[in-house]
This record gives C-alpha cells, structure tokens and sequence, in this order.
C-alpha cells in the first residue's frame, strides 16, 4: 500500500511540474509577444514624467523675463519713463450762467484749441545703465518745438469769441514724466516769453504736464499766433509724440540703430546706419479723427488724442527669453524622436535599455533648456544654443555609448540629436516661413520613423 501511495504521489508532482513549466513557459511566450507593447507604454509614460520638469522649466522663463521687466522698470522710475509729448495747446475758459431754483450760479466753461501748425526737431543722445545682469537703454533729448496757433479755427467752430478770457488763457504741454525736465522750459508767443508752471490746472488734455497762464488777447484780432519753445527732457525706452497740429511735422535723430518704429503712423523717411538713425513723419489733420477746437474736453475725442500717439521705441534688442520659450515647444518632439531612435537600436541591436535609462536621458535633454536660459542672460541666445546643445549631445552621445558598446549606435544618436537641434534652431528664427518649415519638417520625420518602424516584427522577440 505504501509503495502504491509513493508511486501515485510521485506521479503527481511529475505531472504537476510538467504543467506548471507549461504555465511558465506560455507566460514567458507571451511576455515575450507583448514585450515590444509593453516597452512602447513605459516609454509614454515616462514622456509624459518628463514633462513636469519642463513645464518648471517654462515657468523659470517666465519667471526671469520678468524679473527682466522689474528691472528695466526700476531704471525708469530712478532715470525717467518712457515719454509722450502732447502740446502744446491754448485752453480758453469762459463763463456759463445756469439757473437752479430760481439761483444763477456762474460756472466755467472750456474750449481747447489745437496748434495749426506743430513742427518738432528733436535729437536723441543714448546711453545704457546696467541693472544687476540686463541692461536698458535711457536717453536725454533736445526738442525744438516751433509752429503757429490760429484764431480761424475758432470761428469755424462757432464760438462766441467775445466771451472768451483771452487774459487768463493757458498754455499747456502735456509729458508722460515730469522728472524728466533736466531746465526751465519757456515758451515765445509773438515777441512775449512766458514760463511754465508745474501741473496743468486741472485745463490740460492729460493730468500731468506744465502749464503758463498768459494774456492771448491778441489772439481776437490777429489770425495767427506763433510760438516756439525748447525742451531737454530724459526718458527710458521709447519716446512718443501726440499729432495735435492741422500738419505735425516731426524730426527726430538719435545714436541708436535698432529703432523700432511705432504708433499709429510710421515715418514717411527713414535711414538706419551702424551708428544712427534719422526719421521724418507728417502727420495732417484729416489723418486722425478730432477736430482742431475742443468744447469741454468731449470724451471721444480726449480718447481719440490719447490713441493717436507715434514715435520709436528704443529697447534693446534682447529676445533671450522668447527665443528660450519657443524652443521648449519642441522639446516634446526632441524627446519623443531621441526614444523612439533608442527603442529601434535596442530592437535592432538585441539589447536591452532599462527604463531609468531612458529616463536619465530624458533629464539631459530636458537640462539642455536650463543650460539656453541661464547662459543666453550672459553670452546671448545664439552662442548659448550653441554650447548648451554641444553639451547635451556630448553627454546623451557618450552615456549610449558606455550602455550600448557601440560605436556606431552612438554616432548615429549624436547624428539625429546635432539634426534636430539645427532644425529647431532654423525654427525658431524663421518668422514667416516657420510654419511652413516646421510642418515639412515633421512630415519628413514621420515618414522615416514609419519607414523604420515597418523593418520590425512587432510580435516577436
């Protein structure tokens, strides 16, 4: 019986490692089938993971561009801001006899008349101040402001001329920064030279300016006032100028030779040298939508003036940090292309790739942004693309070669990483033609991974 219970226990377990082994050997054939799959998710998911330290890369962008801002805004408020010059112009006031409950009371009423003629010869002298790392670029400025005001235009526009206080009128010029004025500024009217007073006296066209009370009284029988004053005045970035005049002429120069033009109307003339630029604008009334008498100040056209503004901007040319953002929107393609190249040589090569080897050369290319954006603040974009993609292709080239042992597979991600990075390069300098380039370009790229991808049996090891 004993020998019968042994036979029978050891025909079991025969029986039940044979299926067992069967168990494992379908597991592993079946392992084997998906593998490939299997391979294929973790790399998505660890794509997906390397998108957080690129979305923290991102943010430090945004985060140093403006740190950028505040310091070039610091430089304003210590130097002077940015400039806009609007006048100068005449306010008229005359009385206004209302009646409440049987009760005159006497207000006054406003009528702004705008230059005839505005002709302004300005010359900019720049200068850069420096702000820890980012420079900005300031200016001192002298303007002359010459031209005519004209008693026609007010009797175009109806106004009763005999109540007007021609002997309390005020001159106004309105400015962006009143730190700006490095002297006194005066103004000639026909042989007479009155001198501003700070702020406008609540009868300016903006809040801030200078303003000189004078006696116009002339203005009643003479068609034609003259005027012509002379201002030296600071300012940061850009300077701006308001086409009050029926024809505003505007002469400006400056020793910058990046200008940027801007506003609602561009300079007729222009010559850009290595050293300088030179600009002209005119500007006629029918160009722009006020009228030359304002009654009250009309809500419209106070809008109107304040949107009608043109001039140059004078910021430096640094684009470090847009140029930096732009090429992280090809950092998932970047990644993308370098894993699926590493997939195929481990297909192709029979070896295999850990998982955390994949991921380490995910963080090297997503390093490669952190070394653009700290470098281009202190050698400029260009250079600094340069380097930090050397660095990077260096690095992921030598780190294939030390897990592969193989020459050729090294060179060839070398080769794809040095393509791409000039591919993204030449992106992110096109403007025009870059979403041209770039959709032809992905399209090459899909074709040749399709090309690859069909040299693989997908269901075999």
């Amino acid at each position: 019986m004993d020998n019968l219970n042994d036979n029978l226990n050891e025909d079991f377990n025969v029986d039940f490692t044979e299926n067992l082994n069967e168990t494992k050997k379908q597991a592993r054939g079946c392992l084997r089938r998906f593998s490939k799959s299997i391979k294929v998710v973790v790399i998505a998911f660890l794509i997906l993971l390397l998108l957080i330290p690129m979305f923290m890369i991102e943010d430090m962008i945004r985060e140093r561009g403006q740190i950028q801002t505040d310091a070039i805004e610091e430089v304003g408020q210590k130097w002077s801001l940015a400039q806009t010059i609007t006048g100068p112009y005449i306010n008229l006031q005359y009385p206004i006899t209302q009646e409440d409950n049987g009760v005159k009371k006497i207000t006054m009423g406003s009528i702004t008349l705008l230059p005839d003629e505005l002709s302004i010869d300005g010359q900019l002298s720049t200068e850069i101040l420096q702000r820890g790392i980012y420079k900005v670029n300031v200016y001192q400025s002298e303007l002359l402001i010459k031209g005519f005001f004209s008693s026609e235009e007010l009797r175009k526009s109806n106004v009763d001329m005999d109540v007007l206080q021609y002997n309390r009128a005020a001159v106004c010029l309105n400015l962006t920064d009143m730190r700006g004025l490095s002297e006194q500024v005066s103004i000639t009217l026909n042989d007479s030279v009155y001198t501003f007073e700070p702020g406008v006296d609540g009868r300016g066209i903006e809040s801030m300016g200078v303003h000189a009370i004078v006696d116009l009284s002339s203005l009643k029988e003479d068609r034609k006032l003259p005027y012509e004053m002379k201002i030296k005045l600071k300012g940061s970035q850009s300077i701006y100028f308001t086409p009050l005049g029926k024809t505003t002429k505007v002469n400006l120069k400056a020793n910058w030779n990046t200008p940027s033009f801007d506003g609602n109307y561009l300079p007729e003339k222009r010559e850009i040298t290595e050293k300088d630029f030179s600009a002209q604008w005119q500007v006629l009334n029918l160009n722009r939508n006020y009228p030359q008498v304002l009654v009250n100040y009309q809500n419209a056209s106070i809008k109107d003036i304040q949107n009608s503004n043109f001039g140059v901007n004078l910021k430096m040319p640094v684009e470090q940090y847009q140029q930096s953002m732009r090429s992280t929107k090809y950092a998932i393609l970047i990644i993308l292309l370098t894993f699926t190249v590493i997939f195929f040589t481990e297909i192709m090569e029979k070896t295999r790739i850990h998982a955390l080897q994949y991921l380490l050369v995910g963080l090297a290319l997503c390093l490669f942004y952190s070394l653009l954006l700290s470098m281009s603040e202190h050698i400029g974009f260009n250079m600094a693309y340069l380097v930090a993609s050397v660095l990077t292709i260096t690095l992921v080239g030598g780190y294939m070669l030390g897990i592969i042992k193989r020459k050729k597979t090294a060179f060839i991600m070398v080769g794809l990483l040095s393509v791409l990075y000039i591919y993204v390069f030449i992106l992110i300098q096109l403007e025009t033609f870059a979403l041209l380039a770039g959709s032809l370009g992905l399209f090459v790229i899909l074709a040749m991974v399709m090309y690859f991808s069909k040299k693989i049996d997908w269901f075999n090891e």
